[in-house]
């Protein structure tokens, strides 16, 4: 994990920074450090454990593991969706691994994690797209590690009602799923997902049942301020209660480039309207990931 701090090119105005060559200097990595995080680091060498920490190189690893928080994800590492700005495989997934739930347990308990954080790829090429393993994995969670809490940041599912439940009947202590970006730019940037799909979702997570809700977005991607403070109302609207605000970064040359850096003052703005908005939490920052201080959130 590199550690480098470049200087910007030029600025144009105090929210945005124009993206050429370099990155603004509040882009930086620092080298994850402290005694639990070697020791998670150990433990997943050792046993050859799989988290989205470690493969996707989060640039928050470091103070995650420190806190005892750590992400994974099920259903494999092949996605059906093709969105601009993810990084993972598109294509034909493989067959399910049903003693999948059982082994992301295992791995929980080996890293002594407190608080989990669970995702996957999109499945809609299966019947409950997914929806069945990700119950059974929540539920071996808890019977493995019964002080171990949960954060499920979900698939759309399609919007099945009958998904969704499986979910709220396994009762994760948070239930997520991203918007990851603002009204205008869903078609581009998610392509086979939908904004309003997505809102319905959360209000339908939070209206039957969930205890905490909570959804994501990327900035960078060519919104503009007003877009991104309609986000927030229309999430506030479907009765959201936790939400992060994060730099978009492009995974390779492939995806969608970065328009623009957003600068710590705009994202401190944001949260600030969050929070006036009445949102329990409010992570925002070029930083800030899904996960991102997540067993905070459970306060």
């Amino acid at each position: 994990m590199n550690t480098e701090t470049l200087a910007v090119d030029e600025i144009e105005t105090t929210t945005t920074t124009t993206l050429k060559s370099n990155k603004p200097e509040w882009i930086r990595v620092k080298l994850p450090t402290g005694k639990k995080y070697t020791e998670l680091r150990s433990v997943v060498d050792r046993y050859n454990l799989h988290t989205i920490c470690t493969s996707g190189s989060c640039p928050n690893m470091g103070e995650c593991w420190g806190e005892g928080t750590a992400t994974f994800m099920i259903l494999g590492n092949i996605c059906t969706r093709s969105c601009g700005f993810c990084g993972v495989k598109t294509g034909r997934p493989e067959s399910l691994d049903w003693e999948e739930p059982e082994k992301v347990a295992r791995s929980i308990k080996l890293m002594n994690i407190r608080h989990a954080v669970l995702t996957s790829v999109d499945r809609d090429d299966l019947k409950d797209m997914g929806s069945i393993i990700w119950a059974e994995t929540v539920r071996a969670v808890r019977r493995m590690n019964p002080n171990t809490t949960m954060e499920t940041l979900i698939p759309d599912f399609q919007g099945v009602e009958r998904n969704l439940n499986r979910i709220l009947k396994a009762a994760p202590e948070i239930i997520s799923h991203n918007m990851e970006t603002v009204r205008r730019l869903t078609r581009e940037v998610r392509i086979q997902a939908k904004y309003d799909r997505s809102l319905g979702v959360l209000r339908y997570l939070k209206e039957n049942g969930a205890n905490r809700t909570k959804s994501g977005i990327m900035l960078g991607l060519g919104e503009t301020e007003e877009e991104v403070i309609e986000t927030l109302h229309d999430l506030k609207e479907a009765k959201v209660d936790i939400v992060t605000i994060g730099q978009y970064l492009q995974p390779s040359k492939q995806h969608l480039p970065v328009k623009n850096f957003v600068t710590p003052e705009q994202f401190a703005k944001y949260k600030e309207i969050g929070l006036s908005l009445g949102f329990r939490h409010v992570e925002s920052g070029a930083l800030v990931r899904s996960s991102y201080r997540a067993h905070k959130h459970l306060l």
